[in-house]
């Protein structure tokens, strides 16, 4: 197919695909979407070989906030039954953060509900972020805390977080129509703070929200200009007692395409395989490690996951292996001096394939801080029907953080 040659030797380059070939593989059926993940594929293994990176979710605070994100089971008037906690205790989420690490977690992501932290608030994540070090000072930490103020990103960085993770979600033009309590800017203000502290940029999406895919190619080609070193791919989970309840938009298929395209615009930068996949992707979920050369380890905020030892076979079953705290995820082009391990998007001209190369211009769980399709008459076949939605993959978390129960890493 030339379109995905076209692709592929686009990728390679780190050039930008245009519109119309993003928007084109959104459009490819079901017939060409191995050729698809092939192609996706060879772009994923010249930038990050067979590697995948293990990631794991602390909720340091769960539930009780107070924007109104229609995605988030956290969210003001969320009727899901979920935990709900306040601060977890340093020694509490170091403990939880262990847990990870040994499942073979290279970074951990400390998230926190609310519209963003207190200064007082960063004062005990930056404790949280101390212990965690202190005993494992090998791994990464990544802070999700909402929209931070003036200053806090630095103090952050000066605590030892690696990362800052802050979404976009979806595109500008429907931003509004997904949350009313903030606005777009205000996230895309926030990973810029992060990027000038010198925090490496954590910013992604959420697919399945009732989006087209004009929506879904928007907010990639705007992460991209953005220029985050990890782009967390989220597929929304549609808990019970929110408003994005019966939006069961996806199939396995769509989820995979989506993910193809992330990689062709953002070759060079860490896809994370986020929130929602074993709810969409389901049995294919090992295609998708031919994409996302990332993935979270065990359970998500409020949501239950694939056990640990499943997603390691996983991995291992399907070719890949489990990269080491020894290995750089990014390649090199893309790490800064001074930058932490993780990589930086400091350096100027590389990026997610930086647009000024190329002359064209410019999470952890169904959305929330940490963690769409075509229209029916265009693609019948992705949307499900809602007598067909599948309430019974959607499992509340009930264990780990802010539970006397073990996690599943």
């Amino acid at each position: 197919m030339d379109l995905l040659n076209t692709l592929v030797d686009k990728g390679l380059r780190r050039e930008l695909p245009t519109r119309e070939e993003a928007l084109a593989v959104l459009a490819t059926t079901d017939d060409e979407l191995l050729d698809v993940v092939a192609a996706a594929g060879k772009v994923r293994r010249r930038w990050f070989g067979r590697r995948v990176k293990l990631n794991y979710l602390v909720n340091l605070k769960s539930g009780l906030c107070p924007e109104d994100c229609s995605y988030c089971s956290q969210r003001l008037g969320s009727k899901a039954d979920i935990l709900k906690y306040t601060w977890l205790k340093p020694d509490q989420a170091s403990e939880a953060a262990a847990a990870g690490v040994a499942g073979g977690a290279k970074r951990v992501c400390l998230v926190a509900s609310g519209r963003g932290p207190t200064d007082k608030d960063v004062d005990r994540v930056s404790k949280t972020i101390e212990a965690i070090k202190e005993q494992n000072e090998d791994v990464e930490v990544c802070a999700c805390l909402g929209l931070l103020s003036e200053g806090q990103a630095d103090r952050l960085r000066a605590a030892g977080a690696d990362a800052y993770n802050h979404n976009l979600n979806t595109s500008e033009s429907t931003y509004g129509e997904i949350t009313t309590t903030h606005t777009y800017q205000d996230r895309v203000d926030t990973v810029q703070q992060a990027q000038a502290a010198g925090l490496s940029a954590c910013s992604g999406l959420i697919a399945g929200m009732g989006e087209s895919d004009e929506d879904l190619v928007d907010v990639v080609y705007s992460l991209r200009e953005l220029d985050p070193d990890s782009v967390p791919v989220n597929f929304l989970i549609p808990f019970e007692g929110t408003p994005l309840a019966k939006e069961w938009n996806l199939t396995p298929q769509r989820a995979l395409r989506i993910l193809a395209m992330v990689r062709f615009v953002c070759p060079d930068v860490e896809v994370r395989l986020a929130g929602g996949r074993e709810v969409h992707l389901r049995s294919l979920q090992p295609l998708a490690l031919h994409l996302a050369n990332s993935i979270f380890l065990g359970d998500y905020l409020t949501s239950e996951g694939q056990a640990g030892k499943a997603d390691l076979d996983m991995i291992a079953d399907a070719g890949f292996e489990v990269e080491g705290a020894d290995k750089v995820t990014l390649p090199e082009h893309r790490r800064a001096a001074g930058a932490s391990g993780c990589g930086s998007h400091a350096e100027s001209g590389s990026g997610c394939g930086s647009h000024a190369e190329s002359g064209c211009g410019s999470h952890a769980e169904g959305g929330g801080c940490g963690p769409c399709g075509s229209a029916a008459e265009e693609q019948p076949a992705e949307a499900a029907p809602a007598d067909e939605a599948r309430t019974d993959l959607v499992a509340v978390r009930r264990r780990g953080a802010g539970t006397d129960l073990a996690p599943n890493a």
